[in-house]
């Protein structure tokens, strides 16, 4: 039995509150008008970043919500810890879990996966010609399958941050990183040469949750739907613009 199995075993009970999984940081701001778009109130320092409590109840007793790194919320779902979580694409594919279902796309949290280089090599590089390449990244299997289909050799330095001081100190060629503005990719001398995937946030469910409590999490699932029409259905009307 695998691990990802003995986790569907150990699923909650039944009447026990679901556990939605929110991201740390940045997207957990942009999380805030559509948790109050789907009737969600959390604890009040769920949102607050210095808060030192990880896990928080709601205003719906069959509701709690944990928040942890953006990197451990697809983990955290996929096996059964949490039924439900806001995740951003870039783990979904780095990590394409099986046991995830992700029904929507919540359009917070925009962003890209790209690949970088020192400004200084960019300018006469030609990433056509490249064949073996040392890649500096947090998304060694988005980097790996990238640069294979396109008949380049990765050979993968595993970093967990400050992706951008590898070049330059002589550790790799190229970095895959998650790029916003690339503000911070211009202050230390690299620039995007290659988008990988442009990335969204999405609501994910686990599988198994899913067929366990059809009623309960199907029903958050069509209130976030109904949130994010409502949303849309005002930009498109040009209200607050």
């Amino acid at each position: 039995m695998s691990a990802l199995s003995r986790a569907a075993v150990l699923a909650p009970e039944i009447d026990a509150p679901l556990v939605l999984a929110l991201p740390k940081g940045r997207i957990l701001t942009e999380c805030g008008p559509l948790l109050a778009a789907t009737g969600v109130v959390p604890a009040a320092d769920c949102l607050d970043e210095n808060s030192r409590r990880l896990r928080f109840p709601t205003d719906d007793p069959l509701l709690d919500v944990v928040r942890v790194r953006p990197f451990d919320v697809a983990t955290f779902v996929a096996f059964g810890a949490a039924q439900i979580g806001i995740c951003g694409a870039d783990v979904l594919m780095e990590f394409d879990y099986p046991e995830i279902y992700a029904p929507l796309d919540l359009r917070i949290g925009g962003c890209r996966v790209s690949v970088a280089e020192p400004v200084e090599t960019a300018r006469g590089d030609d990433p056509a010609r490249w064949s073996q390449v040392r890649v500096a990244t947090k998304y060694p299997n988005i980097a790996r399958r990238h640069f294979a289909a396109r008949g380049v050799h990765a050979d993968i330095v595993h970093l967990n941050g400050a992706m951008e001081l590898a070049p330059g100190l002589g550790l790799c060629r190229l970095i895959v990183d998650l790029v916003q503005t690339g503000s911070t990719l211009k202050a230390n001398g690299l620039q995007e040469v290659q988008v990988i995937a442009e990335v969204t946030s999405r609501l994910i469910v686990n599988r198994t949750a899913l067929k366990t409590r059809p009623e309960a999490i199907g029903g958050w699932i069509r209130r976030f739907s109904a949130a994010l029409d409502a949303s849309q259905a005002l930009d498109a009307s040009g209200v607050g613009a």
